[in-house]
Protein backbone atom coordinates (compact mmCIF):
# COMPACT_ATOMS: atom_id res chain seq x y z
CA UNK A 1 0.00 0.00 0.00
CA UNK A 2 1.13 3.32 -0.80
CA UNK A 3 1.81 5.81 2.60
CA UNK A 4 0.58 8.89 0.82
CA UNK A 5 1.00 10.78 4.91
CA UNK A 6 4.41 9.73 5.05
CA UNK A 7 5.83 10.48 1.58
CA UNK A 8 3.86 14.18 1.35
CA UNK A 9 6.74 15.81 2.87
CA UNK A 10 9.12 14.41 0.09
CA UNK A 11 6.30 15.24 -2.56
CA UNK A 12 5.14 18.84 -1.32
CA UNK A 13 8.28 20.70 -3.23
CA UNK A 14 6.97 20.60 -6.69
CA UNK A 15 2.62 21.29 -5.87
CA UNK A 16 4.06 24.01 -4.49
CA UNK A 17 5.76 25.49 -7.56
CA UNK A 18 3.08 24.59 -9.46
CA UNK A 19 0.68 26.50 -7.28
CA UNK A 20 2.55 29.35 -6.55
CA UNK A 21 3.12 30.01 -10.62
CA UNK A 22 -0.37 28.59 -11.26
CA UNK A 23 -2.83 30.55 -8.72
CA UNK A 24 -0.05 33.14 -7.26
CA UNK A 25 -1.86 34.52 -4.00
CA UNK A 26 -4.32 31.83 -4.27
CA UNK A 27 -1.94 29.43 -4.22
CA UNK A 28 -1.44 29.22 -0.40
CA UNK A 29 -4.81 28.30 0.11
CA UNK A 30 -4.36 25.61 -2.81
CA UNK A 31 -1.31 24.31 -1.27
CA UNK A 32 -3.00 23.83 2.14
CA UNK A 33 -6.47 22.20 1.09
CA UNK A 34 -3.72 20.08 -0.88
CA UNK A 35 -1.93 19.16 2.50
CA UNK A 36 -5.31 17.64 3.98
CA UNK A 37 -6.21 15.74 0.92
CA UNK A 38 -4.21 12.88 2.20
CA UNK A 39 -6.44 12.15 4.24
CA UNK A 40 -8.80 10.04 1.94
CA UNK A 41 -10.06 6.80 2.66
CA UNK A 42 -7.75 3.74 2.80
CA UNK A 43 -9.15 2.12 -0.14
CA UNK A 44 -8.43 5.16 -1.98
CA UNK A 45 -4.73 6.06 -0.92
CA UNK A 46 -3.95 2.38 -2.19
CA UNK A 47 -5.24 3.19 -5.74
CA UNK A 48 -2.77 6.17 -5.86
CA UNK A 49 0.28 4.72 -7.68
CA UNK A 50 2.42 7.89 -7.82
CA UNK A 51 1.82 10.30 -4.77
CA UNK A 52 4.01 13.15 -6.48
CA UNK A 53 1.31 13.10 -9.57
CA UNK A 54 -1.69 12.91 -7.51
CA UNK A 55 -0.46 15.50 -5.19
CA UNK A 56 -0.32 17.61 -8.69
CA UNK A 57 -3.59 16.75 -9.83
CA UNK A 58 -5.40 17.62 -6.56
CA UNK A 59 -3.25 20.97 -6.46
CA UNK A 60 -3.97 21.43 -9.89
CA UNK A 61 -7.86 20.62 -9.55
CA UNK A 62 -7.79 23.46 -6.23
CA UNK A 63 -6.15 26.11 -8.49
CA UNK A 64 -8.77 25.78 -10.62
CA UNK A 65 -11.27 26.25 -8.69
CA UNK A 66 -9.71 29.13 -6.73
CA UNK A 67 -8.81 30.90 -10.08
CA UNK A 68 -12.81 30.68 -11.04
CA UNK A 69 -13.44 32.29 -7.94
CA UNK A 70 -10.87 34.73 -7.89
CA UNK A 71 -12.05 35.98 -11.36
CA UNK A 72 -15.61 35.99 -9.36
CA UNK A 73 -14.39 38.26 -7.01
CA UNK A 74 -12.56 40.71 -9.48
CA UNK A 75 -15.37 41.69 -11.20
CA UNK A 76 -17.07 42.90 -8.10
CA UNK A 77 -13.47 45.00 -7.61
CA UNK A 78 -13.31 48.69 -7.12
CA UNK A 79 -11.61 50.08 -9.91
CA UNK A 80 -8.47 48.00 -11.73
CA UNK A 81 -7.25 44.52 -9.96
CA UNK A 82 -3.49 44.13 -10.15
CA UNK A 83 -1.48 41.44 -8.51
CA UNK A 84 -0.15 41.78 -5.34
CA UNK A 85 3.67 43.36 -5.62
CA UNK A 86 6.48 41.36 -3.94
CA UNK A 87 9.44 42.77 -2.37
CA UNK A 88 13.37 41.22 -2.24
CA UNK A 89 13.48 38.19 -0.24
CA UNK A 90 15.52 39.83 1.88
CA UNK A 91 13.44 42.15 2.97
CA UNK A 92 10.65 38.96 3.99
CA UNK A 93 8.21 40.27 6.49
CA UNK A 94 6.64 37.49 8.59
CA UNK A 95 4.63 39.70 10.55
CA UNK A 96 1.54 38.35 8.60
CA UNK A 97 2.37 34.69 9.41
CA UNK A 98 0.49 32.62 12.24
CA UNK A 99 3.75 32.79 14.55
CA UNK A 100 6.13 35.64 13.63
CA UNK A 101 9.07 34.38 15.23
CA UNK A 102 8.98 30.79 14.05
CA UNK A 103 9.65 29.71 10.46
CA UNK A 104 7.79 31.50 7.29
CA UNK A 105 5.38 29.43 6.38
CA UNK A 106 6.54 27.09 3.50
CA UNK A 107 2.96 27.95 1.74
CA UNK A 108 3.62 31.36 2.32
CA UNK A 109 7.22 31.05 1.25
CA UNK A 110 6.78 29.88 -1.82
CA UNK A 111 4.86 32.84 -3.57
CA UNK A 112 7.76 34.70 -2.80
CA UNK A 113 10.37 32.29 -4.19
CA UNK A 114 8.54 32.29 -7.19
CA UNK A 115 8.09 35.90 -7.70
CA UNK A 116 7.75 37.49 -10.97
CA UNK A 117 7.75 40.72 -12.80
CA UNK A 118 4.40 42.64 -12.32
CA UNK A 119 4.22 42.65 -16.04
CA UNK A 120 4.44 38.68 -16.63
CA UNK A 121 1.80 38.62 -13.69
CA UNK A 122 -0.59 41.21 -15.31
CA UNK A 123 0.16 38.29 -18.44
CA UNK A 124 -0.48 35.85 -16.44
CA UNK A 125 -4.31 37.57 -14.24
CA UNK A 126 -5.38 37.91 -18.40
CA UNK A 127 -5.44 34.24 -19.08
CA UNK A 128 -8.95 32.23 -18.28
CA UNK A 129 -8.06 29.59 -15.20
CA UNK A 130 -7.82 26.82 -17.82
CA UNK A 131 -5.44 28.60 -19.81
CA UNK A 132 -2.85 29.29 -17.08
CA UNK A 133 -3.16 25.60 -16.11
CA UNK A 134 -2.44 24.32 -19.50
CA UNK A 135 0.34 26.44 -19.94
CA UNK A 136 1.93 25.67 -16.18
CA UNK A 137 1.79 22.08 -16.05
CA UNK A 138 2.88 21.72 -19.84
CA UNK A 139 5.49 23.77 -20.40
CA UNK A 140 6.94 24.51 -17.02
CA UNK A 141 6.65 20.99 -15.13
CA UNK A 142 6.81 18.95 -18.62
CA UNK A 143 3.12 17.35 -18.25
CA UNK A 144 1.86 15.68 -21.28
CA UNK A 145 -1.40 17.06 -22.94
CA UNK A 146 -3.11 13.62 -21.88
CA UNK A 147 -2.43 13.42 -18.14
CA UNK A 148 -3.40 17.69 -18.36
CA UNK A 149 -6.48 16.49 -19.94
CA UNK A 150 -7.52 14.34 -17.01
CA UNK A 151 -6.97 17.32 -14.25
CA UNK A 152 -9.11 19.50 -16.58
CA UNK A 153 -11.95 17.64 -17.87
CA UNK A 154 -11.02 18.51 -21.60
CA UNK A 155 -9.30 16.31 -24.04
CA UNK A 156 -5.76 16.44 -25.08
CA UNK A 157 -6.10 18.56 -28.33
CA UNK A 158 -8.56 21.55 -26.69
CA UNK A 159 -5.26 21.65 -23.58
CA UNK A 160 -3.03 21.68 -26.40
CA UNK A 161 -4.68 24.49 -27.72
CA UNK A 162 -5.30 26.22 -24.27
CA UNK A 163 -1.50 26.14 -23.85
CA UNK A 164 -1.25 27.72 -27.21
CA UNK A 165 -3.82 30.18 -26.48
CA UNK A 166 -1.88 31.22 -23.43
CA UNK A 167 1.80 31.22 -25.10
CA UNK A 168 0.18 33.76 -27.65
CA UNK A 169 -0.35 36.05 -24.30
CA UNK A 170 2.82 36.03 -23.38
CA UNK A 171 4.41 36.35 -25.94
CA UNK A 172 2.58 39.82 -26.75
CA UNK A 173 4.95 40.78 -23.37
CA UNK A 174 8.04 43.17 -24.11
CA UNK A 175 10.77 41.46 -23.64
CA UNK A 176 12.54 42.31 -19.82
CA UNK A 177 15.04 44.96 -19.87
CA UNK A 178 18.55 44.46 -18.23
CA UNK A 179 18.08 45.45 -14.33
CA UNK A 180 20.86 47.85 -14.42
CA UNK A 181 19.14 50.03 -16.98
CA UNK A 182 15.76 49.31 -15.40
CA UNK A 183 17.06 51.05 -12.37
CA UNK A 184 18.82 53.86 -14.06
CA UNK A 185 15.29 54.86 -16.01
CA UNK A 186 13.62 54.49 -12.35
CA UNK A 187 15.63 56.68 -10.52
CA UNK A 188 15.55 59.54 -13.02
CA UNK A 189 11.80 59.28 -12.67
CA UNK A 190 12.06 59.34 -8.86
CA UNK A 191 14.16 62.44 -9.03
CA UNK A 192 12.48 64.37 -12.07
CA UNK A 193 9.39 63.56 -9.62
CA UNK A 194 11.25 64.72 -6.00
CA UNK A 195 12.55 68.16 -8.03
CA UNK A 196 8.91 68.35 -9.72
CA UNK A 197 10.36 68.72 -12.80
CA UNK A 198 7.74 68.13 -15.10
CA UNK A 199 9.72 68.54 -18.41
CA UNK A 200 12.08 65.82 -17.30
CA UNK A 201 8.99 63.57 -16.12
CA UNK A 202 7.43 63.85 -19.89
CA UNK A 203 10.50 62.59 -21.32
CA UNK A 204 11.04 59.50 -19.59
CA UNK A 205 7.49 58.51 -20.26
CA UNK A 206 6.34 57.11 -23.69
CA UNK A 207 3.75 59.21 -25.13
CA UNK A 208 1.49 55.78 -25.49
CA UNK A 209 2.57 55.34 -21.27
CA UNK A 210 -0.32 53.81 -19.47
CA UNK A 211 -0.57 54.22 -15.38
CA UNK A 212 -3.26 51.98 -13.73
CA UNK A 213 -3.65 52.20 -10.49
CA UNK A 214 -5.51 49.70 -7.58
CA UNK A 215 -7.20 50.90 -4.41
CA UNK A 216 -9.55 48.58 -4.04
CA UNK A 217 -11.97 50.65 -3.13
CA UNK A 218 -10.35 50.64 0.71
CA UNK A 219 -8.06 54.06 -0.05
CA UNK A 220 -8.26 57.23 -3.13
CA UNK A 221 -6.92 56.77 -6.25
CA UNK A 222 -8.03 56.41 -9.94
CA UNK A 223 -10.44 53.94 -10.92
CA UNK A 224 -9.60 53.90 -14.95
CA UNK A 225 -6.04 53.81 -16.67
CA UNK A 226 -4.11 57.21 -16.95
CA UNK A 227 -3.49 57.25 -20.91
CA UNK A 228 -0.62 59.05 -22.50
CA UNK A 229 2.72 60.14 -21.09
CA UNK A 230 2.16 64.31 -20.46
CA UNK A 231 -1.04 63.03 -18.56
CA UNK A 232 0.68 60.49 -16.45
CA UNK A 233 3.52 63.52 -16.03
CA UNK A 234 1.26 66.25 -14.56
CA UNK A 235 -0.81 63.68 -12.36
CA UNK A 236 2.60 62.38 -10.51
CA UNK A 237 3.50 66.43 -10.24
CA UNK A 238 -0.37 66.90 -8.55
CA UNK A 239 0.28 64.33 -6.44
CA UNK A 240 3.66 65.57 -4.92
CA UNK A 241 2.21 69.09 -4.92
CA UNK A 242 -1.42 67.68 -2.94
CA UNK A 243 0.58 65.16 -0.69
CA UNK A 244 3.18 66.72 1.63
CA UNK A 245 5.42 64.47 3.53
CA UNK A 246 5.30 61.80 0.75
CA UNK A 247 8.42 60.26 0.33
CA UNK A 248 9.59 58.04 -2.27
CA UNK A 249 12.26 55.11 -2.18
CA UNK A 250 13.65 52.57 -5.15
CA UNK A 251 13.23 49.43 -3.90
CA UNK A 252 13.04 45.78 -5.54
CA UNK A 253 9.55 45.14 -6.54
CA UNK A 254 8.81 41.71 -8.20
CA UNK A 255 12.38 41.63 -9.03
CA UNK A 256 13.05 44.71 -10.71
CA UNK A 257 13.35 47.98 -9.61
CA UNK A 258 10.52 49.95 -8.45
CA UNK A 259 9.25 53.26 -5.83
CA UNK A 260 7.76 52.39 -2.79
CA UNK A 261 6.00 55.55 -1.26
CA UNK A 262 6.26 56.26 2.06
CA UNK A 263 4.33 58.65 4.53
CA UNK A 264 4.83 58.75 8.25
CA UNK A 265 7.02 55.93 8.33
CA UNK A 266 4.37 53.59 6.47
CA UNK A 267 4.11 52.32 2.86
CA UNK A 268 1.12 53.64 1.32
CA UNK A 269 2.10 52.64 -2.21
CA UNK A 270 4.04 50.52 -4.14
CA UNK A 271 5.22 50.80 -8.35
CA UNK A 272 6.44 48.71 -10.91
CA UNK A 273 7.34 49.65 -13.93
CA UNK A 274 7.84 48.23 -18.09
CA UNK A 275 10.48 49.95 -19.59
CA UNK A 276 10.95 49.81 -23.35
CA UNK A 277 13.95 51.98 -25.32
CA UNK A 278 15.03 53.56 -22.52
CA UNK A 279 11.42 54.84 -21.60
CA UNK A 280 8.40 54.18 -19.53
CA UNK A 281 5.64 52.43 -21.48
CA UNK A 282 3.46 50.92 -18.05
CA UNK A 283 3.39 51.65 -14.34
CA UNK A 284 1.04 49.37 -11.95
CA UNK A 285 0.47 51.11 -9.08
CA UNK A 286 -1.12 49.12 -5.96
CA UNK A 287 -2.70 50.85 -3.12
CA UNK A 288 -4.88 48.15 -1.51
CA UNK A 289 -3.20 47.51 1.99
CA UNK A 290 -4.40 44.22 1.80
CA UNK A 291 -1.91 44.25 -0.73
CA UNK A 292 1.02 45.71 0.83
CA UNK A 293 1.20 43.85 3.98
CA UNK A 294 4.44 42.38 3.05
CA UNK A 295 6.06 46.04 2.74
CA UNK A 296 4.86 46.47 6.66
CA UNK A 297 8.15 47.26 9.14
CA UNK A 298 6.65 47.26 12.00
CA UNK A 299 3.25 49.26 11.31
CA UNK A 300 0.69 48.61 8.37
CA UNK A 301 -0.10 51.12 5.99
CA UNK A 302 -3.03 52.42 6.90
CA UNK A 303 -5.84 53.97 4.52
CA UNK A 304 -4.40 57.53 4.33
CA UNK A 305 -6.08 59.18 1.04
CA UNK A 306 -3.59 61.81 -0.37
CA UNK A 307 -5.47 63.23 -2.92
CA UNK A 308 -5.15 60.25 -5.54
CA UNK A 309 -8.88 60.13 -6.35
CA UNK A 310 -9.19 64.05 -7.12
CA UNK A 311 -7.54 63.50 -10.42
CA UNK A 312 -8.58 61.21 -13.78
Amino acid sequence: MVRVHQRRSRRVPQPHRQAGRTCARPGRTAIRSAGLAPGVPRSQREEILSPAAWLTTVTSRICLDLLGSARARRERYVGAWLPEPLPDRTEWDRTGSADPTGPADPAEQIVQDESVAMAFLVVLESMTPAERVALVLHDVFRYPFAEIADVLGRSPAACKQLAASARRRVGVAPAPVAATGHADVVRHVKEAWETRDIAALVGLLNPAAVMTADGGGVVGTVLLPIEGGARIAHYMIAIADRTPGLELVQRSVNGMPGLVAQRAGAVTTVASFEISDGRVTRIWVVRNPEKLRRWARGNRPGPVRDHLDDHS
